[in-house]
């Protein structure tokens, strides 16, 4: 076949930016000229690649393929660039990173220091939740993702780097804030918030109360570790979140409760698929992220210490 790499990196666009004029802008031609290019690698591949429905783009079958296919290339031709900027004494590239929601807490202060180190290279940060990271980690769209439970069905290059203690907390003036040691069994009568379900933190929480055989009574569910600790502030119940939630909490009226069994052991991984390789830049902010870990583990909440 007589395909061209602008070709492919056009259609990579247009999985990208979901149409032929964000393609279009994207690549830096104008839509007719990205319309012609699409048709002939159509016509030259012998099937069709997409259609649009409503505005919205649609792969076919042949159109995933060749979206994978494409976005390896321009992977391998990236990371290349990134080389023999190496070699030349220079520091450039694109560093793509997926993180869920917790880790906004402290990913985008560690990347802000690298950017400062490392002025010529473009940063795309994506903050989702647990299973919107995983499904970029499943179609392999970023360099790095930081979450703190990986997915068990996945092969995948995984690297502890950071403790992610979860800690139960409750409302400056509850009664329970300032008790010691307190048994689990205790709490029976509590209401609890909880993160959604599918969330690392959940998915922690429920295990640990299988465990210890507890069912806590849950008034609320929600999405938001802001939503969950304004909630507990007024009054509403007890919670289960990562320390780090607490580094910058907006809420002062809250207390980590001294709890049996907490905080629960958990931890942040540095992952992404197995046979992948990493660019130069990815590589370097690795590291950036493992070196820079310890300095963060001395800012992580303790029983009955108000958060600031």
């Amino acid at each position: 076949m007589n395909i061209t790499f602008r070709q492919l990196d056009l259609f990579r666009a247009l999985v990208a930016t979901g149409s032929v004029s964000g393609a279009a802008r994207e690549a830096g031609v104008t839509q007719p000229t990205a319309s012609v290019h699409l048709r002939e690698l159509a016509e030259e591949i012998g099937l069709p690649l997409y259609e649009v429905i409503g505005r919205t783009v649609h792969l076919t079958e042949a159109g995933k393929e060749l979206a994978a296919s494409a976005r390896i290339m321009h992977d391998e031709w990236e990371s290349y660039g990134q080389k023999v900027a190496a070699l030349k004494g220079a520091e450039r590239g694109r560093l793509r990173v997926a993180v869920v929601s917790t880790a906004k807490y402290f990913v985008p202060r560690l990347l802000g220091e690298f950017c400062s180190a490392h002025p010529g290279v473009d940063v795309a940060l994506e903050v989702l939740n647990r299973d919107g990271v995983i499904d970029r980690l499943r179609q392999n769209l970023d360099d790095l993702y930081v979450m703190s439970r990986p997915p068990a069905d996945l092969a995948l290059e995984d690297r502890v780097f950071l403790p992610n203690p979860l800690v139960l907390i409750c409302a400056k003036g509850h009664p329970l804030a300032k008790r010691r040691k307190l048994d689990l069994r205790l709490l029976a009568e509590e209401r609890f918030i909880l993160r959604e379900e599918g969330s690392g933190t959940r998915l922690a929480a429920d295990a640990h109360f299988r465990a210890h055989r507890f069912k806590p009574k849950v008034r609320l569910t929600l999405g938001s570790n802001e939503a969950i600790k304004e909630a507990v502030a007024g009054g509403l119940g007890l919670a289960v979140v990562s320390s780090h939630a607490l580094r910058l909490a907006p809420s002062s009226g809250l207390v980590v409760l001294d709890v049996a069994g907490f905080p629960i052991a958990s931890s942040w991984h540095i992952v992404y698929p197995s046979g992948r390789r990493l660019s130069p830049v990815a590589k370097v902010f690795e590291e950036h992220l493992v070196r820079h870990a310890r300095d963060l583990s001395g800012e992580l909440m303790r029983p009955n210490q108000p958060a600031r």
